[in-house]
């Protein structure tokens, strides 16, 4: 299979391929792994017995995938990545702020999940977690580097196997257990503050897909149906994560210090299967990380092409990889202490400022520009979309005013979350004052283009 030849470049049509079920099997595959049990795990470990835990991770997860895949439709309508797409909302340059902002995520993503890959390498082959971490992290690059044919291969290949061997997994696991379900099940306990605060992580597991989510579908024929492609992306993510997080929901209700003391070793032991359950785990983690390090380098390149011309090539496509990979793995090796905590809080921190950009991108594409975008005034500087849209920076960072008072996290809580007891609304606010002050900013002057017989023009 060759190296993929395109970038942040627009997709030719004569090179458009792929069915909306590929989107299923790829965003599946990508749920079905190990670090979606940890997110899992973070409802009880907030306080939640079983019942509100499970509660919680449905409708956040509900919640959250309407956003991400409504990015998703995007896809194949303008043929280009996702962050690219931003410039045409902030701006040439001012689309560089949401870049560095998703670079960090990605590159925070990629090293706490493969502190988990680390840990079932250890568990399988009986290596140092950090050795097991460099390994995930080889793989990971080969993948990203041959793109995304290859990247859809991989996760299509998974999603049957992910199925059969969790659902095996889950019965098991329920079966072991199915004396203490009338506990479990008990809806006593609600607390309303605790149960927003964990919708709000769930709903963030999925908005952290929407700044990469249309990089797996840019590839498939304008023409694909947007409903189409919004099922087929938020089905498989949603009932994925979901599953997941309730294995990791019941694993720390039932048993939280075996699982707090090596979650995989916890979970491998349920699904007795012997050490080749380690393996399957192994392989969710680099379905997920494949991801986030291709998302690296889709972000970085968009960054870079606007601060000086440099076109697509191999070798530049390989130096970002293996640069993202290191500094990722570096990440993974030095912060593998105190696992769950930091990674509520990183969860959390990238909600508020990617609520922002994922309620002004909806905003622009689906109300106030209905789709229609001149690409190659997206791609190359120009006086269309400007060089800085400063309504789109004060939306943004108006929206993040906001959501400053509502907030809970153990670096700050905001004065309107302690009046609410702990909870944290911050995101749906921010979704809301974005998304407003966007559209009312835009829709009296908003930046149209005249009739264009180009294919780079998105009718």
């Amino acid at each position: 299979m060759p190296i993929e030849q395109h970038s942040i470049d627009f997709i030719p049509l004569s090179e458009r391929h792929g069915k909306p079920r590929d989107l299923w099997t790829l965003w599946f595959s990508a749920n079905m792994q190990f670090t979606a049990i940890t997110t899992g795990a973070l409802a009880v470990v907030l306080g939640q017995n079983f019942f509100w835990a499970a509660l919680s991770i449905l409708v956040g997860n509900l919640v959250g995938g309407i956003f991400m895949a409504y990015h998703s439709a995007q896809g194949p309508r303008l043929g280009i990545p996702q962050m690219i797409q931003s410039r045409a909302q902030f701006g040439f340059y001012g689309a560089i702020l949401p870049l560095v902002l998703v670079i960090i995520m990605y590159i925070g993503y990629f090293a706490t999940s493969a502190v988990l890959g680390g840990q079932a390498f250890a568990g399988w082959l009986h290596l140092s977690p950090s050795v097991g971490i460099v390994i995930v992290a080889l793989i990971c690059a080969v993948l990203a580097i041959y793109g995304y044919d290859a990247i859809h291969r991989y996760e299509r290949y998974l999603a049957y196997i992910f199925a059969v061997a969790f659902f095996y997994l889950t019965v098991h696991l329920m079966a072991v257990h199915e004396s203490a379900a009338a506990h479990l099940l008990n809806p006593q306990g609600f607390s309303f503050p605790v149960f927003l605060l964990a919708v709000s992580v769930f709903a963030t597991w999925q908005i952290t897909y929407a700044p990469y989510v249309a990089d797996y579908s840019r590839y498939m024929p304008p023409d694909t149906p947007v409903s189409s492609t919004f099922w087929a992306t938020y089905a498989g993510s949603v009932l994925a994560s979901v599953w997941m997080m309730w294995v990791g929901a019941l694993a720390m209700a039932v048993a939280a210090k075996a699982f707090n003391a090596n979650g995989v070793a916890y979970i491998v032991g349920q699904a007795h299967l012997g050490e080749a359950f380690y393996l399957l785990i192994i392989l969710g983690i680099i379905a997920a990380n494949v991801l986030n390090l291709y998302g690296i380098y889709m972000s970085t390149m968009t960054t870079v092409s606007a601060l000086r011309r440099s076109g697509h090539s191999n070798g530049l496509r390989i130096g970002i990889i293996v640069f993202g990979g290191i500094v990722g793995t570096a990440l993974a090796i030095w912060g593998q202490g105190n696992f769950l905590n930091n990674y509520s809080n990183f969860l959390l921190l990238l909600l508020y400022f990617l609520v922002p950009w994922t309620a002004i991108n909806l905003t622009d594409f689906y109300l106030v520009r209905h789709g229609h975008y001149h690409i190659d005034a997206i791609l190359e500087r120009s006086r269309l979309y400007g060089d800085v849209n400063w309504r789109a920076m004060v939306a943004f960072f108006g929206a993040v005013a906001t959501e400053i008072p509502l907030m809970n996290t153990t670096l700050y809580q905001g004065p309107l979350s302690k009046l609410m007891g702990g909870a944290d609304i911050s995101w749906l606010v921010g979704i809301l004052v974005a998304g407003a002050l966007y559209y009312a900013f835009m829709r009296r002057n908003p930046v149209t283009f005249p009739a264009d017989s180009s294919p780079h023009a998105a009718p």
